[in-house]
């Protein structure tokens, strides 16, 4: 559907019957003043509009919503009442009746009082960015971690909307003592019983969480590298996790297809192994209730030796989005500009046409060496050989490679060599087998102290 905007004077659209879930998204964003910032012309600003309502529209397929219509509605200035004007807020009204819409999705963080009073004025259900995402993730959590998580982060959320105007929070209830005091309202009770729900939720995520820690623990002693891919939502993560790993998740055309975290034996060129992670996919605006709650999930991050940031390099905001990923990685703690740990990969290279890829070629070429992009497409296969290469190399800066010989009838040592040890080469003369291996800093003096190892020097 081609979003359409309206100023006052837009063209009404023709009635449609009723339909179960069927939704009315609003883009309700401020218009950029004139002179302000960069001279920015009209129509680069109201591009920007149009791919965030096409967002939003997908956030709300995303669940199966039925999308009448998406509309943008420039707005001067945040209305504390009703986040906007009167008159877009009568527009809206009438879109709602014709259309025989049940739900209005606001593309914008909505106060509690904001939500209320759009609801009195639509007649109709009105879900704001953050209630649609938290919606999106309720359904697709299916690991008891995250739906922990989300749970939490719903209440979390809900906590602070329990203003609505149904009678039955408006209620007095008595009361015996026990059960919170005479004249206790309905809604004191309400949110008494979010809170307990949530101290529970956190007690039981704790033990979850510390189930993880051991698990990660277990893999550090093998040890497995974890290489993380993050990126923002739909921009090809889960294709190209099952392109490097041959695995089978979930990857669609759809926000958020992925979101419990998954885990994959990675194979590297010289025969190494490492753990490649596939997290949720980050959004513009992500709700801060989020972020604090998947924190756990994303410790996978945190740990990562190395971080595959995955961008749409094909999608019209592709810089935009790069910059809420940022932003996101900055929240958990990570510097976004740490090229010894991020590898920024530009996927989808398969929409463009052979001049066009090669531009791109020489745009990455011209980056510095310390921050290069790798151009793949997860699709077609194009360019992960050069990923896989990209990332052993990442890798083995970080450990150490050895020149050792072990008795051939050593078998217990070469076994252990092979089990914590990438074995980078091996050959037998006179009984012997001469070996070079790469281990981590926590094992080389094991290597060294056992195998009589010396520094690998190239010949």
């Amino acid at each position: 559907m081609e979003p359409r905007s309206f100023d006052g004077d837009a063209d009404r659209p023709r009635s449609a019957g009723a339909n179960t879930g069927r939704v009315l998204v609003i883009g309700p964003y401020l218009r950029v003043r004139a002179g302000s910032a960069d001279t920015q012309s009209e129509r680069h600003v109201q591009r920007d509009a149009e791919a965030r309502l096409d967002e939003a529209t997908g956030l709300a397929r995303a669940i199966d919503l039925v999308v009448a219509d998406a509309i943008i509605a420039p707005i001067g200035e945040i209305r504390p009442a009703t986040y906007i004007g009167k008159g877009k807020v009568e527009e809206i009204a009438g879109l709602v009746k014709s259309l025989d819409v049940e739900l209005v999705v606001m593309d914008c963080a909505l106060a509690p009082i904001q939500q209320r009073n759009l609801e009195k004025e639509l007649h109709a259900k009105v879900l704001d960015r953050t209630g649609l995402i938290l919606e999106i993730f309720g359904r697709r959590a299916k690991t008891r971690e995250g739906s922990l998580q989300v749970e939490l982060a719903h209440l979390n959320y809900q906590r602070s909307r329990l203003v609505r105007s149904w009678t039955h929070l408006e209620r007095q209830r008595g009361g015996f003592g026990f059960m919170g005091g005479p004249g206790e309202t309905q809604i004191e009770a309400d949110r008494r019983l979010i809170q307990e729900r949530i101290s529970k939720l956190e007690s039981e995520l704790k033990k979850v969480q510390a189930t993880r820690r051991l698990h990660r623990a277990g893999r550090q002693r093998v040890p497995y590298r974890v290489v993380a891919l993050v990126g923002y939502t739909n921009a090809g993560k889960s294709t190209l996790f099952n392109r490097l790993t041959r695995a089978d998740v979930q990857a669609a055309d759809m926000l958020f297809a992925t979101l419990d975290p998954t885990l994959r034996a990675l194979n590297l060129p010289h025969g190494g192994k490492a753990m490649l992670s596939d997290t949720v996919g980050f959004i513009s605006n992500l709700p801060t209730q989020l972020v604090a709650a998947f924190r756990a999930t994303l410790e996978e991050v945190l740990e990562a030796d190395v971080i595959l940031h995955v961008r749409d390099i094909s999608h019209e905001d592709a810089e935009a989005q790069q910059s809420d990923v940022d932003a996101v990685l900055r929240q958990l703690g990570i510097n976004p500009d740490d090229s010894g740990r991020i590898i920024e990969v530009w996927n989808k290279i398969d929409r463009y046409n052979a001049e066009q890829r090669e531009e791109l070629l020489n745009i990455a070429a011209r980056r510095p060496e310390d921050h290069p992009a790798m151009l793949v497409s997860a699709v077609t296969g194009e360019g992960v050989d050069a990923l896989l290469a990209a990332i052993e190399e990442r890798l083995a800066a970080k450990r150490t490679t050895l020149d050792l010989s072990v008795d051939a009838s050593d078998g217990a040592g070469i076994s252990w060599l092979h089990r914590n040890a990438e074995v980078l080469s091996k050959e037998l003369h006179d009984g012997r087998f001469d070996m070079t291996v790469r281990v981590d800093a926590t094992k080389r003096d094991i290597v060294v102290n056992r195998f009589d190892a010396v520094p690998h020097h190239a010949t």
